[in-house]
């Protein structure tokens, strides 16, 4: 990617990666028992109501165009959940959208009910994610997260992911753009794949 200065631009996030080319990780154990499934429309009230949505058209819409949802219940009250899209995707804060290819995923939308928070519900819903994505034949498992949200990315990295590329929002004049810094260790060819996955160019 273009050289940039970094002097007027403010870390806003960063965007991890799971390779699913070598041993899955063990699944975690959260702090309280938990079950962990995906869940389809049956689930739609549910998950309109732990999403605080007024209307759930937004989920069944998000069925219908190939979207999974993966959650953990506790005493059979839904408690955490993630989305994950295969092909195409919106991120909102950022402005971009992310282009999967064949083979990848792209978790997203991930929370967990307030009361709930703190017991590892997060990233062991992420590990079931993984070995259930693995079980479907994807290969890369791309996630972002906030730096303002430090628990999530206690989270991502608990479940095993590697932080790829940092974002970066610089404040022009005239406009607002966004840039990637990318991570110590991180391989050329990952660092052009995220690029070309969010800004459809290889160069970095």
């Amino acid at each position: 990617m273009a050289q940039h200065s970094e002097s007027n631009a403010q870390h806003i996030g960063t965007f991890w990666m799971f390779k699913l080319d070598g041993p899955l990780p063990a699944g975690l154990v959260p702090n309280i028992p938990a079950t962990f499934m995906r869940v389809g429309p049956e689930a739609v009230q549910e998950l309109a109501q732990v999403m605080e949505l007024a209307d759930p058209a937004v989920i069944l819409q998000r069925f219908a165009a190939g979207r999974h949802c993966y959650a953990a219940r506790v005493a059979g009250q839904l408690v955490t959940y993630g989305w994950v899209t295969f092909d195409e995707e919106g991120i909102g804060e950022l402005g971009l959208s992310i282009r999967l290819k064949a083979g990848e995923a792209y978790i997203w939308n991930c929370a967990t009910v307030p009361a709930y928070r703190g017991q590892r519900l997060y990233p062991a819903l992420l590990t079931h994610m993984v070995h259930a994505l693995y079980a479907e034949g994807v290969n890369r498992i791309w996630i972002g997260a906030d730096t303002d949200n430090p628990a999530s990315q206690i989270g991502i990295a608990a479940a095993g992911f590697r932080p790829v590329v940092d974002f970066l929002i610089v404040n022009a004049p005239t406009m607002r753009n966004v840039w990637l810094r990318g991570r110590i260790g991180i391989s050329q060819q990952d660092l052009e794949d995220v690029n070309q996955a969010l800004f459809g160019k290889r160069d970095f």
